[in-house]
């Protein structure tokens, strides 16, 4: 069954930025269950910037993968969120450097004057919160496509 979100989606890297809540939530889609270890995420606090190197799964390409009876693949990308003035998270133990985190949902909280919470949502009740001075987010893929470990696509228990 094809997905509309991702009829006109171009085979190159993908490369998206989100500067408002419809953005967002595009982005959002395509790194949902998206895994990374905890020591792949930095906060660099002198140029405003929280970046996350994720593997993601390739939802864009899921429908031709079963078109083509092919196993389903992810990618490695970038996750970079700009203007950032502080980051806190709950749920997660950091001082564990093996942790692997998953990453569900992306959620932008408006503040006034375009300032506002960017909340990434993590499986196990983690999150983590992103002041963020104006909406500025991007997603780069940086590696090639590569087969899905399991060989399958994420699985909620539906």
């Amino acid at each position: 069954m094809a997905d509309a979100r991702f009829e006109d989606a171009d085979e190159g890297p993908l490369w998206l930025g989100a500067a408002d809540g419809e953005d967002l939530k595009v982005l959002a889609s395509l790194v949902q269950d998206a895994v990374f270890p905890i020591t792949d995420m930095t906060f660099a606090r002198s140029r405003r910037e929280f970046a996350i190197l994720l593997n993601r799964f390739r939802w864009e390409d899921r429908a031709a993968a079963e078109a083509a009876e092919r196993p389903y693949e992810r990618v490695r990308a970038m996750l970079l969120v700009r203007d950032v003035q502080a980051v806190r998270s709950q749920g997660i133990d950091r001082s564990d450097r093996d942790t692997i985190l998953s990453l569900l949902d992306i959620t932008f909280e408006p503040g006034v004057d375009g300032t506002g919470r960017l909340i990434l949502t993590l499986a196990g009740d983690g999150a983590i919160a992103l002041e963020v001075e104006t909406l500025d987010v991007a997603l780069r893929d940086v590696t090639r496509p590569y087969t899905a470990p399991s060989g399958k696509m994420p699985d909620h228990g539906a």
